[in-house]
């Protein structure tokens, strides 16, 4: 492609190129395939990439050559689908046929079948739960019904590495627009309006954020993607990226011309080699065609994108932290004010917004503010990206409309608990988040309503337990986290949660006490009011949420010396039933020899020896071994 002029000629190459995905946009209609060609959208994710779907990419190519199919059918990578408990998944359009748990062994037939033969490859296909209905399209799956994609718009739908294929979906068509008819003015009052609020966790208002980036004095500007994303669990960031690069450099871009900013820097956790390859790709590329560089589009506008590094520490997720990792210091935040909208990198007024905040700017000033707004709820305007994960049935990438409740997206949309198993709580927010219990299932999400019931709404990630689960346990997992990833400058943080999680392993090790449970409330609080940033403040959520709603386990542990869950080891005693056979098993794969008996007759556990490793109980052929 050569350089494009101005934004005429862009909504001119839209049309041109919009050959290349009508398939996709014909809602299924194969009445308007009159060429008779076919896409098959191979996801080419994270998650599907480590089932191999490169090679599944590679099959199909060779089995469209072996058939002599190569001018009318095309294989085509693409991002995210979302449904990561089933990927591989191939989608076929024009009839949008979605395949699942596909493999390069199924290249052969998908051709054959589907292409050659027209007919359907139904051991492929998603069975509906308690059906017996096969699922030919994406809209027809319980997964897919509730969602609204907004911001994962273009992942799954078009090759994230294709420029001709972003700008036929739009891409850049917004900044287009803001460059040739609105004022800088006239684009944050459309993001104020829109009620977009920060998807990384704070969820302060993005207008806002802009307007005070515009209004500082300052010669010099900066725009920062913070796309660490740092939440065990959470992928919400790393699929947009890998799926829609373009799109979070257009936002960018179109933020750079609102507050005055010439260059922006998407900081990145090194972790993620595969949206750290495409966001390149994409840099390049807007870069050769006129979208990024000097006089964009013909106007007197400049703007530039640089990649920066993280090395994996959660805490410069927190801006001022990330903003001295730019900058080759240690990444440490800083107490506020000043705010990085006015003193960010390198002293300069910094706007930094995180990659799903961006992600939604384009469908903004394409649709309106009044589109985006009615969406979702009054204080929570649009839809949120969860990164669904834990004791759930369809495990994956999930965007919901604001105030959806969780039993939606748990049971209609997460398919409801694995093994079916009772649901005893779910974390949102992260690390820093809280454990929501049974008894808040219908409330809506929400920013605000997530804070006042002691959790938050975070970046995105939610991971749901089971009965299986021990919250004691939890609390200490989410505390070892913050620990290891602590800056280490404040006391409060520093000292306070190594103190916390001493006393939550002095709990699950049967030594706790009752006013180990009064020390940990008090401690929790100081932590929280006193922490330098963001991270240590919200760090005590999990330890406070898990108090409130689960006393009765902590109690357990410290009163009873028992973990109900069967988790922490400490409080565990196995002992074999009169069911055993005498089989050896159990004594031979026991790594302390500590199971002694006679072949044919009941065998015995010594509890002095136990280390309560677990492996006798997965040696028995016949379940005789039992924990209390």
């Amino acid at each position: 492609m050569d350089r494009i002029v101005d934004y005429k000629e862009l909504l001119l190459l839209k049309d041109k190129y919009s050959e290349l995905i009508k398939l996709r946009n014909s809602e299924s209609n194969l009445e308007q395939n009159n060429s008779g060609e076919i896409n098959i959208m191979v996801c080419g994710g994270t998650g599907c990439r480590a089932s191999n779907s490169d090679k599944i990419i590679d099959a199909l190519n060779r089995e469209i050559k072996n058939f002599g199919l190569e001018d009318s059918v095309k294989v085509i990578l693409t991002g995210c689908f979302g449904f990561c408990a089933q990927g591989p998944i191939v989608q076929i359009f024009p009839d949008d046929t979605f395949y699942i748990k596909v493999s390069e062994d199924d290249a052969k037939e998908i051709i054959e079948s589907h292409i050659v033969n027209k007919k359907v490859v139904e051991r492929l296909l998603y069975t509906i739960p308690d059906t017996e209905k096969k699922a030919i399209k994406r809209d027809e799956m319980p997964f897919y019904k509730k969602q609204l994609r907004i911001a994962l718009r273009n992942c799954g739908v078009i090759n994230p590495e294709n420029i001709k294929e972003v700008i036929a979906s739009g891409g850049y068509t917004a900044l287009g627009k803001v460059l040739t008819s609105m004022t800088q003015e006239e684009v944050i009052e459309e993001i104020l309006q829109s009620g977009l609020r920060g998807r990384g966790g704070g969820g302060f208002p993005t207008g806002r954020k802009w307007e005070a980036t515009r209004k500082a004095i300052g010669d010099i500007k900066y725009v920062i993607c913070n796309a660490d994303e740092g939440d065990p669990g959470a992928f919400m960031d790393r699929s947009i990226m890998e799926g829609d690069s373009h799109g979070v450099i257009e936002a960018m871009a179109i933020c750079g011309y609102a507050i005055g900013a010439n260059k922006g820097y998407i900081y990145i956790r090194a972790e993620y080699p595969l949206a750290v390859h495409r966001l390149k790709i994409a840099i390049e590329d807007a870069k050769k065609v006129g979208l990024l560089g000097e006089n964009i589009l013909g106007t007197s506008f400049n703007f530039d994108v640089e990649i920066r590094y993280g090395a994996g520490a959660f805490v410069c997720g927190e801006a001022t932290a990330l903003i001295h990792s730019i900058e080759g210091l240690r990444g440490e935040p800083t107490m506020k004010p000043p705010r990085t909208a006015e003193k960010g990198l390198w002293e300069s007024p910094t706007c930094v917004n995180n990659v799903e905040t961006f992600a939604n700017i384009a469908p903004i000033i394409n649709n309106g503010a009044k589109w985006y707004s009615s969406i979702g709820t009054k204080k929570s305007a649009g839809t949120k990206v969860f990164a669904l994960a834990g004791k759930i049935n369809n495990v994956g990438l999930v965007e919901v409309p604001m105030g959806i409740s969780l039993r939606d997206i748990i049971y209609e949309i997460g398919g409801g608990i694995k093994d079916n198993k009772a649901f005893k709580a779910v974390q949102t927010g992260g690390p820093s988040g809280g454990c929501i219990p049974t008894s808040y299932l219908d409330i809506p999400i929400e920013y605000d309503t997530l804070t006042e019931i002691g959790s938050m709404m975070g970046s995105g990630g939610m991971i749901v337990m089971d009965e299986d689960n021990c919250m004691v346990d939890i609390a200490k997992f989410y505390l070892e986290f913050i620990v290891d990833e602590s800056c280490g400058k404040c006391t409060p943080c520093r000292i306070g949660n190594k103190r916390l999680l001493e006393m939550l392993n002095r709990i699950t090790e049967g030594n706790g006490t009752r006013e180990d449970l009064e020390k940990l409330e008090e401690l929790c609080h100081v932590i929280r009011d006193t922490s330098l940033c963001g991270l240590g403040e919200s760090a005590p959520n999990p330890v406070l949420s898990t108090l409130k709603y689960f006393r009765e386990e902590y109690e357990e542990h410290i009163d009873n010396k028992i973990c109900k869950a069967g988790v922490c080891k400490k409080l565990l005693n196995y002992f074999i039933t009169d069911r055993c056979i005498g089989c050896t098993k159990c004594a031979r794969a026991c790594p302390v020899n500590c199971i002694s008996g006679k072949v044919k007759n009941q065998h015995v556990i010594d509890s002095t020896k136990c280390i309560k490793c677990g492996t006798c109980k997965g040696a028995c052929p016949v379940k005789a071994i039992e924990i209390i």
